[in-house]
C-alpha cells in the first residue's frame, strides 16, 4: 500500500486527495468509504474538515457569533435586520455573502420569516455554488455533487416534506437566488437531509446544520472507531480506538443508547441501509440495555413485548412534543415532566432503571427540569442515569461526557462543590480524548476546576 501522492480524477480533472494518512476506497458491501494508511492512536486527530456550507440555528442567536460559532457576551448586531450578531467587523464582512440572503427578507417578512433550517442551509448551498467554480478544502475526498440522495426510497411523506421546503426556498429566497429547476433541487434536499451534519455544544446543545462532505465520506459502526467534534465551524475526527494500517474508519451515524433492532429501524427510517457490524452481529449489550427489573414472577414474553412497543410510541410522542419546548408555557411543561413520570412508572413496573428506554425517559425528564430552573430535579435524574449510560455507550462517548459536564454544573450551583470538581474532572478525561487537549471546551472546563481550588 502506497504511501506517496495519490489523485483521483473527477470532472475531467486529477485532484490531490489531500488528507494525509487516508485513502478514499471502496468498501466491500457499503460503497465509498474511508480507510487508513497509517497508525492512529486513540486521541488522535485523524483529520479536520471546515464546513462547506452551514448555518447558526435561529435560537442561538445573540449567543453565538453567526460566523465562527464563538460563544461569548457583548456580540454586536446587524445592524439592519437586529438579528444576527458577531464577533467583530472580520465576522460581519465573512459572513456577509450569506447573510445577505436572510438580511432583507428578515427585516421585510418580520415574524412571517420562518423557513426551516434546513432551508437555510440548501439557500446557503445554493449561493455557494454560484460562487465557487473550483473543489474546495471541504471536498477534498469526496465532491458534495456526489452525495447521495436516495430519492427512490423516500415515502409519500419525505417526498412531501421536500415539495414543501421547495416551496419555502422559492418563497422566502426568490429574490437572491437564481433556482435551478425543481428536480435538482429535490435531489439537493434529499442530499442533505441524509448527508447533513449537526453542530453541537459541549453539552450536546444544537447549535446549527451543516455539510461537511469528506467527514460524509465515512461509513456508519454501532462500534466506530472515530468521532467527530467540532471546533467553530471546523469538523474534527478523532480516534478513540487504536486504528490500524489498512483499517476502514468509521463513524456513528446515531445515537447509540438503543438495543440494535432500534438502531436499525433508525439507520433505515434516515439512511435506507441496515447495519451488520459486529455490535449488531452478535448483539453483545442488548441483555443489559433491555434489562428487566427482578421480579418473583418473570414477565412473559408477550408482556415484555408489549412494553417494548409502549416505550417507542410515548418516547415518538415526546420527541414530537419536545420540538415545541421553547415555546411551551409553563404549565404545559409540568404536562410533559407528568408524561416522562407516569411513562417511568408504567415502564418501571417490568424494566429495570438501567433499561434504555427507562434512561430515555429520566434524559427527557431531566431536560425538561433544566429547562424549568429546577437544579434538584435535574441533578436527581442525572445521578440515575450517569452510571448506566458509562456501561452502555462506547468509550469515549460525548454523550457521557456531557453527562458528567451537566452534572458537575449543576452540583456546583447547589454549593456541592466536591461532588462539581469530581464529575467535571471525568467529563475532561473524555473530552481530552474527543475534542482533543487544546479544544477550548477542555480549557473552558479546566478553568472552572482550577478556579474551585
Amino acid at each position: 500500500m502506497s504511501n506517496g501522492p495519490r489523485y483521483l480524477k473527477m470532472n475531467g480533472l486529477c485532484m490531490n486527495e489531500g488528507i494525509e494518512g487516508t485513502e478514499r476506497f471502496a468498501s466491500p458491501g457499503k460503497g465509498r468509504g474511508l480507510r487508513a494508511l497509517k497508525h492512529f492512536a486513540v486521541g488522535d486527530l485523524v483529520f479536520a474538515c471546515p464546513a462547506y456550507s452551514y448555518v447558526l440555528t435561529a435560537n442561538e442567536r445573540g449567543a453565538h457569533c453567526e460566523y465562527c460559532f464563538t460563544r461569548k457576551e457583548g456580540l454586536s448586531k446587524c445592524g439592519k435586520c437586529k438579528q444576527a450578531y458577531y464577533c467583530e467587523v472580520d465576522c460581519q464582512k465573512g459572513d456577509w455573502p450569506m447573510h445577505k440572503l436572510e438580511c432583507t427578507a428578515m427585516c421585510s417578512y418580520g415574524e412571517n420569516w420562518c423557513p426551516s433550517e434546513t432551508v437555510r442551509l440548501v439557500a446557503r448551498i445554493l449561493m455557494k455554488q454560484k460562487v465557487t467554480t473550483e473543489r474546495t478544502q471541504s471536498e477534498r475526498l469526496l465532491l458534495l455533487s456526489e452525495f447521495e440522495a436516495h430519492l427512490d426510497k423516500l415515502d409519500n411523506e419525505k417526498n412531501e416534506m421536500n415539495q414543501t421546503d421547495i416551496a419555502a426556498l422559492h418563497h422566502f429566497y426568490s429574490r437572491h437566488i437564481d433556482f435551478p429547476d425543481d428536480q435538482t433541487l429535490t435531489v439537493l434536499f434529499g442530499q442533505v437531509n441524509c448527508n447533513g451534519f449537526t453542530i453541537e455544544d459541549e453539552e450536546l446543545s444544537h447549535l446549527g446544520s451543516a455539510v461537511f462532505p469528506d467527514v460524509a465520506l465515512m461509513n456508519h459502526s454501532c462500534s466506530p472507531n472515530v468521532i467527530v467534534t467540532y471546533k467553530g465551524t471546523v469538523a474534527e475526527v478523532r480516534a478513540v480506538q487504536d486504528i490500524q494500517p489498512g483499517d476502514e474508519i468509521f463513524n456513528s451515524y446515531i445515537d447509540l443508547l438503543y438495543p440494535t433492532d432500534d438502531r436499525n429501524d433508525r439507520l433505515r427510517e434516515s439512511y435506507f441501509f441496515t447495519c451488520v457490524c459486529d455490535e449488531c452481529t452478535t448483539r453483545s449489550k442488548d441483555g443489559a440495555k433491555m434489562e428487566l427489573r427482578k421480579l418473583k414472577s418473570p414477565p412473559e414474553p408477550e408482556e415484555v413485548r408489549k412494553m417494548v412497543r409502549y416505550a417507542r410510541n410515548v418516547i415518538e410522542e415526546f420527541r414530537r412534543a419536545k420540538h415545541y419546548k421553547n415555546i411551551l408555557p409553563s404549565f404545559l411543561l409540568l404536562e410533559l415532566l407528568e408524561i416522562c413520570e407516569l411513562s417511568q412508572e408504567k415502564m418501571g413496573s417490568i424494566f429495570a432503571d438501567t433499561n434504555v428506554y427507562m434512561l430515555h425517559m429520566m434524559y427527557q425528564a431531566m431536560g425538561v427540569c433544566l429547562y424549568m430552573q429546577d437544579w434538584d430535579g435535574a441533578v436527581s435524574y442525572g445521578e440515575k442515569i450517569i452510571q448506566p449510560y458509562s456501561v452502555h455507550y462506547p468509550a469515549y462517548s460525548l454523550n457521557v461526557a456531557s453527562m458528567y459536564l451537566k452534572l458537575g454544573r449543576l452540583y456546583l450551583g447547589l454549593e456541592r462543590k466536591r461532588q462539581g470538581v469530581k464529575a467535571l474532572k471525568k467529563a475532561i478525561a473524555i473530552m481530552e480524548v474527543a475534542h482533543g487537549k487544546d479544544h477550548h471546551y477542555v480549557t473552558e472546563v479546566q478553568r472552572e476546576v482550577k478556579e474551585l481550588k
